[in-house]
């Protein structure tokens, strides 16, 4: 029985050129956009209907983002993104994410991003639906 019920994802990504650098190694900020993709298909797995928000001015908002950078990716590297949801409070939840080579598992950066519900136009925190972590 899975120990931890909180919503997860794997997401695989094929690395492409414009992912690296002059080197052929996957440039750093192209990590957080693997990141980012996964969290976003996550999100609408959840419920998370982010047109939808929108239109209600209500956005899922990264507060905070941690990343190690363990091993070297490279151009032409299968990888896959795996994490999920690991804490959920009233109005802050945290997510966590280790980007792994397919070919021979190697973890080539773990990750965790807070994010809260942010209301716009007024910028104030909303408590986060309960159903999304249910």
């Amino acid at each position: 029985m899975d120990q931890n019920p909180l919503p997860r994802i794997e997401h695989e990504v094929p690395v492409m050129f414009f992912d690296t650098d002059c080197g052929g190694v996957i440039h750093n900020l192209a990590y957080l956009r693997f990141v980012e993709t996964a969290r976003t298909i996550m999100a609408a797995q959840m419920g998370m209907r982010l047109p939808e928000m929108a239109e209600e001015g209500l956005y899922p908002v990264v507060l905070r983002t941690e990343i190690d950078y363990l091993s070297p990716g490279k151009f032409g590297d299968r990888i896959i993104v795996r994490g999920g949801v690991s804490e959920v409070g009233r109005v802050r939840f945290w997510v966590e994410f280790e980007v792994v080579r397919v070919d021979d598992g190697t973890i080539l950066t773990k990750s965790r991003q807070s994010l809260a519900l942010i209301r716009m136009p007024s910028a104030k925190a909303e408590r986060l639906p309960r159903e999304w972590f249910e």
